[in-house]
């Protein structure tokens, strides 16, 4: 048993608005000063009191009698601001009588996966986890995951646990605070655990043949399987990420292991973001084998193992993956919102009502597989490509990263694809009182109705986000984001010039609305 650290200066109290921190079904803020205009919003108190939030909801959830003390689970991943806020963390348990495990540097999926191993030795399971990390976003950010054996929690779930959080935290202001170290913590390796299970799922199926927290998944997974991973960058954690941001997505990310690929005449290359929720691969003959491919790519080999299954996606993936999806690989393509816990949810209630579906993935590289508890777990999206190499191998139907770059043949791709986000000023007059929300929900309202009556276009007869439409061989999304006062726009198409086409078709039903910056657009469409 070990307590946490503590520190010895007492932090100052501010009123704060705990639900501005919330960030759908993450909480989120800055952890680090010293960014012009972005003031630490996650202190030491607020920490503190969010994880006794948390520590409240999940009493009220469990309902265990006395007998029983409930555990939690803590990771972290890189950031320098994770032992501070660890350590508050743990503090915010405690001191609601719940005992503590903190796990140091973990992944996001292996906290979930610690409330379903059943282990006393490693004190497992844990009755909740708690991941304290802010994905990809800048050094000074930081946040937290919440789970249970259910998953993680949903948006209403982080609300309450705010609402609780703001009353403990009023309590500080009211009767003063103080840092008190922490009696109920005990540490375990538990990342040993996690990469010893994904180690066997690749050799079962072998037939027993960014600087984040990822950097494990070089050591501990792929070298006990024999992969020589001499050309590993960037594993050691780094929370001030020197090399490039920690994102699959991020062009000069993926141009840094496909160069890794290259230099050291590698089979395959695999990045992760911070927390390796989110993953992404390159083959030997530089192929991004993410966003779109990625997720043929799982529907390829998910749909050899489950004929005929539902692959849920976001909103924004291509025609030419329905495509590939229903007519290549015989499944459906199931197309819903964006937010990867609004994905994994869908494929649940899919389940629910008798309509099978074994995977949920979004074109950011979240991904979540039925077989894995519906799990967002980057480095088992790798394990799963692994497992594929692994068994043409053993069954000599081939070798090296040919075999899974054969799985996405004929997958159409567009020439040209692009989002473009047209920002609502929320202090303009045109929105005449209404919130950025119903100013947006007119655009998209407007919009709809200026299709309808349009013949080059034909709009999505089924679609849950937005307005989806196709016209000119490709295709454009208006949505409104998840969080913030901007209309995304993504535009697909065949040319540069359908794209155009595209975009001048928005152009021509938004222009009305002054408060919404079309600039980029404008800049998009312009001869």
């Amino acid at each position: 048993m070990a307590a946490a650290s503590s520190a010895t200066a007492i932090p100052s109290l501010d009123k704060v608005d705990f639900l501005k921190l919330q960030n759908g079904s993450d909480i989120r803020g800055v952890a680090v000063s010293g960014v012009e205009g972005e003031p630490v919003s996650l202190t030491e108190p607020v920490t503190e009191a969010i994880a006794a939030g948390f520590a409240a909801w999940l009493l009220d959830k469990k309902k265990v009698d006395a007998s029983r003390k409930l555990r939690v689970s803590i990771g972290h991943d890189s950031r320098i601001s994770a032992q501070k806020l660890q350590d508050a963390v743990s503090r915010g348990i405690a001191s609601a009588g719940l005992d503590v495990v903190q796990y140091g540097l973990a992944s996001t999926p292996a906290m979930f996966n610690s409330t379903l191993t059943e282990d006393e030795a490693i004190l497992c399971p844990a009755d909740g986890a708690i991941m304290i990390t802010a994905s990809h976003l800048p050094y000074n950010r930081n946040g937290f995951k919440f789970f249970t054996s259910d998953g993680g929690l949903g948006k209403n779930d982080i609300k309450d646990i705010l609402e609780r959080a703001a009353s403990i935290y009023s309590n500080f202001l009211a009767k003063g605070y103080s840092v008190k170290a922490s009696e109920s913590v005990k540490k375990v390796d538990y990342m040993a655990v996690y990469t010893s299970d994904l180690v066997k799922a690749v050799r079962k199926a072998a037939g027993n043949i960014g600087n984040g927290a990822g950097g494990f998944f070089a050591a501990k997974v792929l070298e006990p399987l024999g992969a020589i991973t001499s050309g590993s960058q960037f594993l050691e954690p780094d929370g001030m990420f020197p090399n490039h941001i920690p994102n699959p997505e991020d062009k000069a990310a993926m141009k840094a292991i496909t160069q890794a690929v290259l230099d050291n005449k590698a089979n395959l290359g695999i990045i992760f973001d911070t927390d390796v929720d989110r993953s992404a691969a390159v083959d030997s003959t530089r192929r991004e084998l993410n966003r779109n491919r990625l997720i043929a790519l799982m529907s390829a080999i998910v749909l050899e193992e489950h004929p005929g299954t539902t692959i849920v996606t976001d909103s924004v993936t291509s025609d030419g993956l329905t495509s590939f999806i229903e007519k290549k690989l015989g499944g459906k393509h199931h197309r819903f919102k964006r937010g990867y816990k609004n994905v994994i949810d869908e494929a649940i209630r899919l389940n629910s009502i008798g309509e099978e579906s074994h995977l949920a993935i979004e074109t950011s590289g979240h991904g979540a597989l039925k077989e894995n508890h519906w799990l967002d777990d980057g480095a088992y999206l790798m394990v799963k490509l692994l497992n594929k190499l692994a068994s043409a191998r053993a069954s000599g139907k081939g070798v090296g990263s040919k075999v899974l770059t054969d799985l996405v043949e004929g997958l159409e791709e567009p020439a040209i694809a692009v989002e473009l986000r047209l920002k609502i000023n929320q202090n303009h007059p045109d929105l005449k009182g209404r919130s950025f929300r119903e100013y947006g929900e007119a655009v998209l309202q407007h919009l709809g109705n200026s299709i309808a009556s349009n013949p080059k276009l034909q709009k999505a007869t089924v679609n849950y986000e937005g307005v989806r439409v196709s016209g000119f061989g490709g295709w454009f999304l208006l949505r409104l984001s998840l969080h913030d006062p901007v209309l995304p726009l993504n535009i697909e198409a065949p040319s540069h010039e359908d794209a155009v086409k595209l975009g001048l078709e928005v152009s021509a039903a938004v222009k009305e609305f002054q408060a919404l910056d079309t600039s980029a657009l404008d800049k998009f469409v312009q001869p």
